[in-house]
């Protein structure tokens, strides 16, 4: 499955195709296992890639926990490429000496972009209508009878999850002149808030009065199903949600019934329990937007994340602290 170039410059694993320009940069330096067909690893098949390599580029896709370090003796970081890192058991990671990262900030931008388009798309039912023009329906319509959608304009926002997309997505609120509530583990300074004009309110309350409610806060055991039935029940009948997180942070069943019974609006979704798979339920529904977690994809960002993981990886098999360290503690200065 992978591609190994023999030299005898340190081992490292690509786990997935990245761009390559970047690849033949990494070879100049490393003696690469490189997996540019991107066929998804077993585990057993990680597990053994990982045995023999110094560092490790690593997706989503990659579960890092115990059992695929097990037979890993000389692995110093895994590197994700991704700003989530819920593939990773950080203690298992820590516990083995392995330095584990991941790529924050070159997304912010350009996901808080992706889901400010998926409320609009959402309030506005946008795919639901080029479905039906698509099917030769636009002349059935009528003034009253084509999709009518939810503004987006002069409504109220929610964000559960105030961290630097939480934040991009406020900022870009305002532009709408919409009123921005939000919900974190921690409020913000009093700073971030007026640069946000943001208000701090309790998750009830923010599930009861937005018209719109978007999710950006990190998957953790204690995070999931933050929104399943009892939270969609306080919402408003005519509100939007929209999942931008990760898979796991909604009941994905508990939405479809909830959309299905027309308890909330509509649901704009880029991640899934279990995904890639989805859950068909949801798929039977025309009062959701689905796209495939894309909320990152731009050539531009996609290329600066790679970077950014290439740069963890060379720090730490420089024996220096990566730009961005996840289990810091374990590696103090």
């Amino acid at each position: 499955m992978t591609t190994q170039i023999k030299t005898s410059k340190p081992k490292i694993l690509v786990a997935r195709a990245i761009f390559p320009e970047a690849l033949a940069k990494l070879e100049e330096s490393f003696e690469v296992r490189s997996n540019q067909e991107d066929q998804i690893f077993t585990p057993a098949e990680l597990k053994k890639e990982l045995s023999s390599v110094v560092g490790a580029l690593v997706t989503g896709s990659e579960r890092i926990d115990a059992e695929a370090l097990s037979e890993a003796p000389n692995l110093k970081i895994v590197a994700n490429i991704a700003v989530g890192y819920n593939n990773f058991d950080i203690p298992s990671i820590s516990a083995a000496g392995v330095m584990a990262t991941n790529t924050p900030d070159v997304l912010t931008d350009t996901t808080a972009d992706f889901g400010f388009a998926l409320l609009m798309a959402t309030a506005r039912r946008i795919t639901e209508s080029e479905h039906w023009l698509r099917a030769g329906k636009w002349d059935k319509w009528s003034i009253v009878s084509n999709p009518l959608g939810m503004d987006v304009h002069h409504t109220t926002i929610g964000i559960i999850g105030m961290g630097r997309i939480g934040q991009g997505i406020a900022k870009r609120a305002l532009g709408f002149e919409m009123k921005v509530i939000y919900h974190n583990r921690s409020r913000l300074s009093e700073a971030d808030e007026k640069a946000c004009k943001a208000t701090y309110v309790s998750k009830e309350d923010l599930l009861r009065n937005a018209d719109h409610v978007v999710l950006v806060l990190p998957y953790t055991a204690e995070n999931h199903h933050t929104i399943g039935a009892k939270e969609i029940d306080l919402m408003k009948p005519t509100a939007t949600l929209i999942n931008i997180a990760r898979g796991g942070i909604v009941d994905d069943l508990a939405l479809a019934e909830a959309l299905k019974a027309g308890k909330i609006f509509a649901a704009g979704l880029d991640v899934f329990e279990g995904e890639p798979k989805v859950n068909p339920e949801l798929l039977k529904l025309s009062n959701i937007v689905l796209a495939p977690h894309i909320a990152s994809s731009t050539e531009k960002t996609r290329r600066a994340m790679g970077d950014l993981a290439i740069q963890n990886l060379r720090a730490a098999l420089d024996n220096k602290r990566p730009p961005s360290l996840i289990n810091a503690e374990v590696f103090k200065e």
